[in-house]
């Protein structure tokens, strides 16, 4: 087998194990009177700033977690922290702060018994191997096939929002950037 069949192969075995109720329990929580804050640490901050970009398409107000334009946190807002393991400290430690503001929060992790599970209104499991041994075995290196798959599981997400909220393609790509 090649290693793009084995990589596909793996990708297919994780997503089988999400759960589409858990994506419609957060599509619950998003919405667009709401402000949308994400928060992850290394790749799953690339996956949740991915999140915030494709949301933006979408036409929600959303910021990312530690950049320098983004406001304070309060309650009524939603939160989506990712983490493989649920226990990046700083993640865990960010999501708890806006959980004691009343702000609502969407785990994404790897393992249903973490800190970050523990924490979430609504909690999207994601099976993906991570670096610390969670999740379906992979070939991939340290956390990879959680990110892939994370990816996959929020692109779900905001085809769904996308289709609730009647967002074509084309107004969705009047909004994309035109700096490029």
């Amino acid at each position: 087998m090649s290693l793009i069949n084995e990589v596909m192969s793996e990708i297919n075995e994780v997503m089988s194990l999400v759960s589409e109720d858990q994506i419609d329990a957060a599509e619950n929580i998003i919405q667009k009177d709401k402000r949308i804050f994400v928060l992850g640490a290394g790749r799953s901050g690339f996956m949740a700033k991915s999140f915030a970009m494709r949301l933006m398409h979408l036409g929600y107000t959303v910021y990312v977690i530690g950049e320098t334009i983004t406001p304070s946190i309060q309650a009524d807002d939603v939160l989506v922290s990712v983490s493989g393991s649920g226990k990046t400290s700083s993640t865990i430690e960010l999501t708890q702060k806006a959980k004691d503001n009343g702000v609502e929060v969407i785990s994404i992790t790897s393992n249903e018994n973490s800190p970050l599970s523990k924490l979430g209104d609504a909690v999207i499991i994601v099976p993906g191997a991570t670096k610390t041994g969670d999740g379906v075995k992979s070939i991939q290196l340290l956390s990879t096939l959680f990110d892939q798959s994370v990816h996959i599981t929020l692109d779900v997400l905001c085809l769904k929002l996308s289709r609730r909220d009647n967002v074509s393609n084309e107004s969705a790509g009047n909004t994309h950037s035109n700096m490029e």
